[in-house]
């Protein structure tokens, strides 16, 4: 089972600082997950990932259940032997994924069927089955089955998906109380309605979950709409809760999402933009290719300490990615995840310390002096 305590607030937003506490260690929020869709975050190590600090990883539940498949992974009594990964796991319910890379035949009140993106093989998920593999995978966090709605979406057809995620989300709780041994998140959904996302919730809280999710964010609208809608559910759902935002996001996302009251995050952002080159700093966003590090012997953010900018230059970062050395991929990896879990660990002592209104002030001035360099 998972307990959430509330440790500090800031008097003057509702951010917070809190512990979820589960088998696999205690988590300090707030917090950003890795992503490790297939048991790995894609280039580095899970030695790698302890080193730079991350307290969880986040796995997916469709990718895995088709390869390696949960017979593999029960040999291991789950994904953490597996993987060698002795810290939480949260793993989504593969809802997205289904919507979104798999061939879709049709969706109905029993479940989902669909063809796998690798070989075309039918599979049929349901509420019951996506929880049951996840309790296979042994992780410490379960996420309930949603339907995912793209952007934009009638109301009517919102309100739809909404009303199957419910239905959904019962069933997935019947079947992890079977064992109730790690902890069941529900997914509210919504999409950019105000009444049906407080719909949603009220009908999830009803049913009773260990924390709440808020789905179908940054599925393509606008950042001023994806911030209002988190805005208005974010204080709704009840502070005894752990409160997850679901792909979410940059880094001024999660500062203003904080702000929020929020206390978990995910996104391939950090991996994604290392693959492509882009590396985060206190000032924003580079570009490796830029022929203005051609010679440049400064690491990617002065003050850094990530194994990459201890040790390596711009310059040499460049060079590895116009050559598509695969080393590139792992030192732009190992500095980006290393700046999104530290800036939420470093958000998190700035509210311990009462002084998240000054860290988040310096934050966007950073950003601004860039911007006017």
């Amino acid at each position: 089972m998972v307990n959430f305590t509330v440790i500090s607030e800031c008097n003057q937003t509702r951010a917070r600082a809190g512990i979820i506490s589960t088998a696999h260690g205690d988590i300090e929020t707030p917090v950003f997950m890795p992503v490790g869709t297939l048991g790995s975050v894609k280039s580095i190590s899970p030695e790698e990932l302890i080193e730079i600090g991350s307290q969880i990883i986040l796995s997916n539940t469709y990718h895995l259940y088709l390869r390696p498949g949960c017979e593999v992974i029960s040999e291991f009594s789950g994904l953490h032997k597996f993987i060698n990964w002795n810290k939480p796991i949260l793993t989504d319910s593969g809802g997205f994924q289904v919507f979104s890379l798999a061939k879709l035949n049709k969706i109905t009140e029993n479940g989902v069927e669909f063809q796998s993106h690798i070989d075309g093989s039918k599979h049929i998920l349901t509420p019951e089955k996506a929880t049951q593999i996840q309790i296979t995978l042994n992780s410490d966090i379960i996420m309930c089955l949603d339907e995912c709605i793209k952007y934009p979406e009638e109301k009517s057809r919102a309100k739809e998906a909404m009303s199957l995620t419910t239905k959904w989300a019962k069933r997935c709780k019947i079947t992890w109380e079977e064992k109730k041994e790690n902890a069941l998140f529900a997914i509210i959904q919504g999409g950019m309605f105000k009444e049906l996302r407080e719909q949603s919730l009220s009908e999830l809280i009803e049913i009773g979950f260990n924390g709440y999710a808020i789905g179908g964010l940054s599925v393509g609208e606008p950042k001023d709409l994806m911030i209002d809608i988190a805005d208005f559910t974010l204080p709704k759902i009840p502070n005894s809760f752990p409160k997850y935002v679901m792909g979410v996001g940059m880094p001024e996302d999660l500062i203003e999402m904080v702000s929020m009251g929020a206390d978990m995050f995910d996104c391939v952002i950090p991996t994604r933009n290392a693959r492509n080159g882009q590396l985060f700093t206190k000032f924003g966003k580079i570009n490796i290719t830029n022929s203005c590090f051609k010679l440049d012997k400064e690491p990617v953010e002065t003050g850094c300490l990530c194994y990459t900018c201890k040790n390596y230059s711009k310059a040499y970062l460049r060079h590895l990615y116009l050559n598509k050395e695969l080393l590139s991929y792992r030192l732009n990896t190992i500095h980006n995840v290393y700046y999104f879990v530290n800036l939420l660990k470093n958000i998190r002592k700035a509210i311990l310390d009462n002084e998240f209104m000054d860290f988040k002030k310096n934050f966007y001035n950073n950003l601004q002096f860039k911007k006017g360099d």
